[in-house]
């Protein structure tokens, strides 16, 4: 007899990291023990990787990034879009210094990637504006700030935390070319995905603000998700900041939407435009009612 095994509350079944253990060192060395079928379940890579076992896989991508957030306290989060190609202010600078070597259309692509150097700066701005605040409720962190967990905007976002002395969420994501984490994610908090509608979900289950710079298709992909969301009523109201109303309104005609009927213009009230990162919290704390808002947004 073991100490407790009289006690009523102690768990009488061995939890499966002990399990996998009395395994591993199990006697004997036959073509049965040998074989890929004689391997526990929950061991056998090979077994979870086949075809019929992708429920299993969504059901763990799920509860994974779920339960690592709920056991670092994070009761709400500020998600960060953006695109991963925007350079740095000093990244600018050493691609300004490069243009005469570019052809008229290439270096046209790089001035205007150049000129967006200043989103970066704002979405540092805003990510440590509001990791400085450190809001916490019911022993819960709040506008924990998320972000893709790549280069550019969202590295901006993770760095704008980390000089904040705070910890940030980069949800990366399996691609065919290399995609590492970026060096301010928090290491316990820098989750990777292999489903794109696992890592888009939780990116919203804790947002309570999202911040959405300029960027390419995956950027769009999960603005229009989310207004999709709010629009058809599957999820309440949060703030939308759209940062760059020249760049989306060059991009996206909103306004034709409304003129064609296919939304409503008070659909359009959805969308907070930005520039600057004390407006985007400003919103925030209008919406919150939080005390201290900096000034309006339109």
């Amino acid at each position: 007899m073991e100490e407790g095994d009289h006690d009523l509350v102690t768990r009488k079944f061995y939890p499966a990291q002990a399990e996998a253990g009395f395994a591993e060192r199990a006697p004997g060395d036959t073509p049965q023990t040998r074989h890929p079928t004689y391997r526990l379940a929950f061991r056998d890579t090979d077994f979870l990787l086949r075809e019929e076992l992708r429920p299993v896989r969504f059901q763990l991508e799920l509860l994974k990034p779920e339960m690592v957030l709920e056991e670092a306290r994070v009761g709400s989060t500020l998600v960060m879009y953006g695109s991963a190609r925007i350079p740095s202010p000093e990244m600018a600078e050493t691609m300004q210094a490069g243009l005469g070597y570019l052809s008229d259309r290439e270096r046209t692509v790089q001035e205007n990637l150049i000129a967006k150097a200043q989103y970066y700066a704002e979405a540092y701005k805003l990510a440590r504006m509001v990791s400085e605040r450190a809001i916490v409720e019911e022993g819960l962190r709040q506008f924990v700030v998320c972000s893709g967990g790549g280069p550019s905007i969202m590295e901006a976002a993770n760095k704008g935390a980390s000089d904040a002395g705070a910890e940030s969420i980069g949800l990366n994501i399996v691609l065919p070319h290399e995609q590492a984490p970026n060096q301010y994610v928090t290491p316990y908090l820098s989750l990777n995905f292999h489903y794109f509608a696992l890592r888009k979900m939780h990116f919203l289950i804790r947002a309570r603000a999202v911040a959405v710079f300029p960027g390419g298709f995956g950027t769009c992909d999960e603005l229009f998700e989310l207004l999709t969301l709010i629009q058809t009523g599957k999820m309440k109201r949060i703030p939308i900041m759209l940062f760059g109303k020249k760049f989306w309104n060059r991009i996206v005609d909103f306004q034709g939407l409304v003129e064609e009927g296919t939304i409503s213009a008070a659909d359009l009230d959805l969308i907070h435009w930005c520039e600057t990162a004390d407006e985007a919290w400003a919103c925030i704390c209008e919406f919150y009612k939080l005390s201290n808002p900096i000034r309006g947004c339109d």
